[in-house]
């Protein structure tokens, strides 16, 4: 039996520390330097990148972080594997063989294509396997307006090209779990059929995959933490039955703990069961234990067989956009919305049902008796969006302007206000069968390999019976806030936004469990009010996760609101304040 394999992350975002993966490689030993480039929005961002310049299809930031780690990772033999590759995993694997010849190095560098669906989909029509929207399954439809649509690869392809002997990986749009449970599926020899082992990974996977999120980042109560202000990334040494211990190097910032580790279990799911190309992990059987100082264990999770489809990401553009705001100081802040939101319209050119999409909402900021400027203020914001990019240009910026001396008291523009709306994307899931869309995986200098997506659709069934959770009774209440008591991590989701509510005591759990109910979740955000809301129960981990569809519109890129990816929606619900028992707040 193969020992551990450490398994280290140095990115969670394109954008993400730079200095990260320098860290990693040098503040203590690890076996693979891993890091996830691509959000949803990211693969519009890199199709408009492109658009602009050949190199502008991956990230560009990976190449600048290899020249700085290359040289080392050679000599200590760490192995690189990263999604860094977007939509030019190519482009990506030639640009890092042009620094490391100018290093005087000479790796094994493979990249994996095939899940560019762009370019096939009569091909794919014609074969009567096109297309299909992610949630009700039915044709997607118009494909035309697409400019970028990637299937969701497993981690199989990765194996294989380090089964080559590749140094370094390099992958377009695979899961974001995949970069770690490839080369824990390489080094511990697991088949596609050993779903446990796999599920294992690709929860160590999902831990790490968003950096310092596992190690304090992002976490709601980073009071309690030390070195916020420069958090160490996190790793994960996984073991052959797909357990593993997440940990950080020691010296760096932040913590790992079973909260931490819990905030970012809850980040960007939905149900019991995470569904993935190699397999579909149980959460609701995921222990953790707190082994010593910055080390948590990570075990007992189940998988089952996968879908036999991939997901497929797709971005169109949806036409233009443009965002307007006016400040609301002082007295009758409702009475001077409305003023203004009148006056705008009979200033404007165009009539409100002339746009595709009007969306206006009064931002409450201000402060009763404040003491500074800024705390008497509020904001009127305005989005208007059409396919027609003059609509929501000059003209409706200068209806803001004429208005400035003829409406409210203390009026001043709280926007920009460029003469040229800005161009915004739709984000739309769908999936394919898994049969149509094989990885290709090829060696500079060497050979190409195609591997099977199609992963064994078959499993014993787990059996995990739900855990029923005894009601608190907990005597008196003072009003408090609720995040007093407990955590919160959320996010983006396409359109949807997810919410995940957790607690750090059994009593705390057993409380939250009882009180935070769809309807009164509903109660304290009202903006979940007339939405479609789930809620899903992980009492292993003393979570409940929310689902919430339609939150977002569009997608990240399209929104309108403030908050256009759902991060701060949780401690949106931390700040509401309600009756909570006064045992648990001592």
């Amino acid at each position: 039996m193969a020992s551990p394999v450490r398994i280290a992350n140095c990115s969670g975002f394109y954008g993400d520390r730079l200095s990260a993966a320098y860290e990693m490689v040098n503040d203590g030993p690890i076996d693979f330097l891993t890091g996830d480039w691509l959000a949803e929005l990211t693969m519009l961002i890199l199709a408009r990148s492109a658009a602009k310049r050949p190199s502008g299809g991956y990230a560009g930031s990976f190449v600048t972080q290899m020249e700085q780690v290359l040289g080392t990772c050679m000599q200590r033999g760490i192995k690189v594997v990263a999604n860094a590759g977007g939509l030019d995993p190519a482009g990506c694997a030639n640009a890092v063989a042009e620094v490391a010849t100018k290093l005087g190095l000479n790796p094994r560098i493979a990249y994996i294509e095939g899940d560019n669906l762009m370019g096939r989909f009569a091909e794919l029509d014609a074969a009567g396997e096109g297309l299909r929207h992610f949630e009700n399954g039915q044709p997607f439809g118009d494909t035309s307006k697409l400019i970028t649509a990637n299937a969701y690869l497993g981690c199989f392809g990765i194996v294989d090209a380090l089964s080559s002997g590749a140094d370094i990986v390099i992958t377009g749009r695979v899961t974001d779990a995949a970069v770690v449970c490839g080369p824990a599926a390489w080094h511990h020899g697991w088949s596609r059929e050993s779903f446990d082992e796999l599920a294992g990974a690709v929860v160590a996977g999902h831990i790490i995959e968003c950096g310092a999120q596992a190690t304090g980042g992002n976490y709601s109560f980073f009071t309690e933490v030390p070195g916020m202000a420069k958090v160490g990334f996190p790793f994960a040494d996984i073991s052959a039955d797909g357990s593993c211990v997440i940990s950080k190097h020691e010296g760096t910032g932040g913590e790992v703990s079973i909260g931490t580790v819990t905030s970012q279990l809850l980040y960007e799911i939905s149900g019991p069961r995470y569904y993935g190309p190699d397999v579909t992990a149980r959460f609701d059987t995921i222990c953790l234990e707190q082994i010593d100082t910055n080390q948590v264990r990570v075990s007992g999770v189940r998988g089952e067989a996968p879908p036999s489809t991939l997901k497929v990401a797709t971005n169109e553009l949806g036409g233009y956009r443009k965002d307007l705001a006016v400040a609301l100081v002082g007295l009758d802040i409702d009475a001077k919305a409305a003023l203004v939101e009148e006056a705008f319209w009979l200033a404007c050119p165009f009539e409100r049902s002339d746009f595709d999409s009007v969306t206006t909402r009064v931002v409450r900021t201000n402060k009763v008796d404040p003491s500074s400027n800024e705390e008497a203020q509020a904001l009127w914001r305005i989005t208007l969006k059409d396919h027609d990019e003059r609509k929501v240009g000059r003209a409706v910026a200068n209806a803001v302007t004429e208005i400035a001396l003829a409406t409210i008291p203390g009026f001043y523009g709280a926007s920009g206000t460029p003469a040229a709306g800005g161009a915004y994307g739709v984000y739309r899931p769908a999936t394919i069968s898994s049969r149509v869309v094989p990885q290709c995986v090829v060696v500079l200098g060497g050979g190409r390999s195609v591997i099977d997506s199609v992963a064994p659709s078959s499993s014993d069934p787990v059996n995990f019976e739900p855990v029923t959770v005894a009601a608190y009774d907990g005597g008196t209440t003072t009003e408090a806030p609720i995040g007093r008591i407990v955590g919160t991590r959320s996010g983006d989701k396409g359109g949807h936004a997810n919410l995940g509510v957790f607690a750090r005591s059994d009593d705390a759990w057993r409380w939250l469990n009882g009180y935070l109910s769809v309807e009164r979740l509903r109660e304290l955000l009202p903006e979940t009010a007339n939405l479609r809301v789930e809620r899903f129960q992980f009492p292993a981990i003393r979570s409940l996760n929310f689902m919430i569809y339609d939150l977002l519109e569009e997608g990240v890129a399209a929104s309108s609101r403030q908050d256009a990816q759902a991060k701060s929606l949780g401690e949106w619900l931390r700040s509401r304040i309600v009756d909570v028992p006064t045992a648990l707040l001592n």
